[in-house]
């Protein structure tokens, strides 16, 4: 049996195995390209004196 060694005290290779083995697969997905457009994302001009406007 294996002596247990904690995370904090493996390789960086050792760290790396067990990292890529949590990871999942994206299945030929590109995330890129899945991003979701917002209203918050498009400028709109604000006035700059709205209390002016009230005339």
């Amino acid at each position: 049996m294996d002596k247990f060694v904690s995370y904090d005290k493996m390789s960086k290779k050792e760290k790396k195995k067990i990292d890529s083995a949590k990871r999942g697969s994206w299945n030929g997905v590109d995330p890129a390209t899945k991003t979701v457009d917002t209203d918050k994302r498009r400028y709109r001009r604000k006035p700059k004196h709205p209390e002016n406007f009230d005339e």
